[in-house]
């Protein structure tokens, strides 16, 4: 069997499986036509970007395994403008259901990023400011983004993924896939052997 690797522009509402659990969703399958590839990690279904599928066993398990933190970046629109002391929290590591995250490169972005509208839109309020965050984790707990922003009081409005390590939506519509470049996979196939060897190191 030929390995497949694909990133796809998943759209708000859409679960990050194949198999629906209920009609108010949809899934990967309404998408993809490509048989035996599967999410490696996941997005929430409320949120957007993102998210890099195979069929290649050994390259999932090395990108799961927090060892081997490789690096998530998202574009976050959150409630009110954040100010330098939220930014601080962010960036160091704050408390969420007993767990303290690990650093965090964070930035407030000047200006709206060049996002496609959401369907359906997020709900604004005339008399509360936005504004946009700009996060890279290397670690990916349960709704970890909305629960740092929510910890520092800016709740997370609209989360969208647009990189995981070197590979970027770039151009890549909502609801549309594309199977990586060759030089995107062999860029991603030689990080995967390198961050094994440092996993083996540091047991």
């Amino acid at each position: 069997m030929t390995n497949r690797y694909i990133i796809f522009h998943k759209p708000y509402g859409v679960l990050s499986q194949f198999t629906q659990e209920t009609p108010k969703h949809r899934t990967l399958k309404d998408y993809i036509d490509v048989p035996d590839v599967y999410p490696v990690g996941r997005l929430d279904w409320d949120s957007e970007g993102l998210l890099l599928l195979t069929n290649d066993g050994k390259l999932q398990h090395r990108l799961s395994d927090p060892r081997f933190g490789h690096k998530r970046t998202y574009w976050v629109q959150v409630e009110r403008i954040p100010d330098i002391d939220a930014i601080n929290k962010l960036q160091t590591g704050v408390e969420i259901q007993d767990y303290r995250t690990r650093p965090a490169e964070v930035r407030l972005l000047a200006e709206e990023p060049p996002v496609c509208d959401r369907d359906p839109p997020i709900r604004f309020r005339k008399n509360i400011p936005t504004a946009w965050l700009e996060m890279t984790l290397t670690e990916g707990k349960n709704r970890q983004v909305r629960r740092m922003t929510a910890a520092v009081g800016f709740p997370t409005l609209r989360l969208i993924r647009v990189s995981i390590a070197h590979l970027c939506l770039d151009t890549l519509q909502q609801g549309q896939w594309r199977d990586l470049t060759p030089a995107e996979l062999k860029l991603l196939l030689k990080s995967q052997t390198g961050a094994g060897e440092r996993g083996s190191r540091g047991r």
